[in-house]
């Protein structure tokens, strides 16, 4: 071959291999460059041309209604309106009429109450990566005619992308009631607070989806592909709330705040055999429906959501002796031929301790001791039973750590270490102080005495109900964790129960006391902690009674809180006890429990003690005045015109509606005698108001409020001086 001819040969080998090669290096690069766009950047790039052509708008479900047990609505979900933004439409026709989102912004804005700052920032959102997005929610749960105007405002401009569609808007038919426990939702419709957040998954439901197809202009094709998912509507809860005992429960609790001139007042009563809750109600609450008190500072609205019964913690006081009362007896440690003395206080640790009745109870039995709340008396039983033992029986009841109630925020109140409790420790704890506790903690306890030994769970809610298209109901959940365990065995609960009837038969707590009905009970009252340092807050104190009904076999138990009430008279057994008597009746009505007193005994056991006044040397007319303020009847004996004699007499108490009999001349003259009156428990102001007005005189030894008195319920002359012991009296 010539060697020319072989030098072609080669050259157009070379060529072809060279062609081959950058036909290859192209083939590779596109089919690279395929992968890269279909593989890394084909999410991106489907997305992008999904919302080129796709009109995506979400439809929200009906959030669940949440019911009372007897399914009464106590928050329900009104049909509203929305308006979404399909933005891809929105963008090309406000290019095509020649308009901008800057331009339409204020008009929008004007429209829905909105800041045009706030609409345009809606209106030109951008995602993570800097691009515009096709779709956004414009302003949720608005009215009809917002609605109709934002629909003329698009057709007069031609406007396509603003889509109205049906909205659901969270609404509390009673305004405050139940507030703190059914809580409110925040402006998206999420559960924020109480049962709203709690049960939020249940409540919320899940959001539909209209999916549809556009051309390049946005415009809606004949041969469109739609893709609609219905929204799944939320679950009804049912509470176990009853609309009729919260009633009876926030009325009481009002009036105790007005009464009483308190901080806040919680009350709660609840079913002992099973943990339900049947009433729960914090005064001062706050409106759901406006939840947001412009008036009031972050912090202070927080304040005013917060569930106290559940997340605010307190000292006991002496409705903690219960306790200490049920682990002696449990341990065998005291007998009902014990006897105890109280000389008005003992040393411990070399510290003296007082009972809140300095002068001394004397010689008492066991039950005496929970009549008369005796500390001493309970230092002893926390003297036999030790740390251990005490502390023991405060873990069984639940104290310490959170009862596992369905409601957000519970606190778990804290509890002197074992290890580190001193002789005193076990004396203060034994009466009442030293720990701290919640209020739906001590009921839940309280509990296992009225139900025979068993500790229970407990909850608000009783089921999750659906209802079909048909109204047919299905219960889709019952509350079931219970977490039932015997700690207490049935017979020291029934002995206890026993000697608590007695407490409200004839002891502190006889203010609770309704003919028929058997309460038991505990009253107690506690200094509150300082908040800005160590030991106690002056003039400030927390009065308490827990009780339950009929103490054989209890249906009802009760809880009754009082914070921070008038300190010129703030002792359980003469506040708290009034609200636990209002409530029990109201409730025993209701239910329609039997009462084994005759009607005449019930209604006289419900009125209220009156100290008859002094009306002798006054004018008929005035005298009938003063008698008919006091809810005290009269009848004359005689038609002269001064009152000269009345029977009873002046001092002595009576209950409302008594017949006073005036005996009248024409003389200004009448016996000088009177009757001293029962003023325990009052303040020296109020005591000195109700002797002076008889023309007794008055004489002060000690602080704090009247503990004891020098004569009682006998007759004495005008002038006589009545000495008054004050004590601090924090039983």
């Amino acid at each position: 071959m010539a060697r020319g001819e072989y030098r072609d040969k080669v050259l157009v080998k070379r060529r072809m291999l060279g062609v081959f090669f950058i036909l290859f290096l192209l083939f590779f690069l596109l089919v690279s460059r395929l992968s890269y766009v279909m593989i890394v950047k084909g999410k991106d790039y489907k997305e992008m041309a999904i919302l080129q052509w796709t009109s995506d708008v979400r439809i929200a479900p009906q959030r669940g209604r949440i019911l009372d047990r007897n399914e009464k609505e106590l928050a329900i979900s009104a049909n509203v309106f929305r308006v979404d933004l399909d933005l891809n439409s929105l963008r090309d026709t406000t290019s095509k009429n020649k308009l901008t989102m800057a331009g339409i912004a204020p008009d929008l804005a004007k429209i829905l109450g909105m800041e045009s700052k706030n609409v345009l920032s809606i209106l030109t959102q951008t995602n993570a990566k800097g691009k515009p997005i096709g779709a956004a929610i414009l302003k949720r749960r608005i009215d009809k005619d917002i609605a109709d105007k934002i629909v003329d405002y698009a057709k007069s401009n031609k406007l396509r992308g603003i889509v109205i569609t049906g909205d659901t808007k969270r609404y509390y038919p009673n305004n405050n009631f139940l507030a703190n426990v059914i809580g409110h939702t925040n402006s998206d419709g999420n559960g924020l607070t109480g049962v709203e957040l709690y049960y939020d998954k249940y409540l919320s439901g899940v959001p539909g989806i209209n999916l549809s197809e556009t051309d390049r202009k946005s415009e809606a094709l004949p041969y469109k592909i739609s893709d609609y998912t219905k929204p799944i509507n939320g679950k009804d809860v049912v509470l176990t709330i009853d609309e009729m005992i919260q009633y009876f429960c926030e009325k009481a609790a009002t009036q105790a705040m007005i009464d009483n001139k308190a901080a806040a007042v919680t009350i709660i009563a609840m079913n002992p055999k099973n943990g339900e809750i049947l009433g729960m109600a914090n005064k001062p609450g706050y409106n759901p429906n406006d939840p947001w008190d412009l008036t009031k500072s972050f912090d202070e609205n927080q304040k005013a959501w917060r569930n106290r019964a559940v997340s605010d913690t307190f000292e006991p006081g002496s409705i903690f002796k219960v306790v200490t009362a049920t682990a002696a007896m449990e341990e065998k440690l005291v007998t009902d031929s014990d006897r105890f003395v109280c000389n008005g206080s003992t040393v411990v640790a070399g510290k003296t301790i007082k009972c809140w009745k300095t002068t001394g109870h004397g010689a008492q039995s066991f039950v005496d001791i929970l009549k008369n709340s005796c500390n001493v008396g309970f230092m002893e039983l926390g003297r036999r039973l030790g740390p251990e033992k005490l502390n023991k029986y405060i873990y069984l009841f639940g104290l310490g750590k959170k009862t596992g109630i369905d409601l957000n925020g519970e606190a778990s109140g804290i509890i002197r270490p074992t290890k580190s409790m001193t002789t005193l420790d076990v004396a203060t704890t034994s009466f009442g102080q030293s720990n701290t506790l919640s209020c739906v903690q001590y009921l839940t306890a309280f509990n296992a005495i009225a139900n025979g030994g068993k500790l229970i769970t407990p909850h608000v809610m009783k089921e999750i109900i659906n209802y079909d298209d048909l109204n047919n109901k299905k219960v889709l959940q019952s509350y079931s964790n219970f977490n039932e365990r015997r700690i207490i065995d049935e017979s020291v609960t029934k002995q206890l129960r026993a000697d608590l009837e007695q407490v409200i038969e004839s002891g502190g707590g006889k203010k609770a006391y309704i003919a028929g009905y058997h309460i038991a009970g505990k009253t107690g009252t506690a200094q509150k902690i300082s908040s800005t340092g160590p030991g106690y807050a002056p003039q400030k104190y927390v009065s308490s009674f827990a009780g339950m009904a009929p103490a054989n076999d209890p249906q009802i138990t009760l809880l009754i809180n009082i914070d921070e009430p008038n300190p010129s008279n703030y002792y359980g057994g003469q506040i708290a006890t009034v609200v636990a008597k209002q409530v029990f009746n109201d409730i025993f009505n209701y239910l329609s429990l039997k009462s084994d007193a005759s009607s005449e005994e019930i209604g006289k056991s419900l009125l209220r003690d009156i100290i008859v006044p002094e009306v002798r040397g006054l004018k008929r007319a005035e005298a009938q005045k003063i008698l008919k303020d006091n809810n005290l009847k009269l009848k004359l004996t005689t038609g002269g015109e001064v009152i000269t004699d009345m029977t009873p007499k002046p001092g002595y108490t009576v209950k409302e509606g008594t017949e006073i009999i005036l005996h009248t001349d024409t003389k200004v003259e009448y016996s000088n005698s009177v009757i001293v009156p029962n003023v325990k428990g009052n303040s020296p102001e109020k005591a000195s108001e109700m002797l002076n007005s008889l023309g007794l005189k008055v004489q002060f030894i000690g602080n704090g409020i009247v503990s004891e008195q020098s004569v009682e319920g006998t007759e004495v002359k005008k002038g006589t001086t009545i000495t008054l012991h004050l004590d601090i009296m924090a039983d």
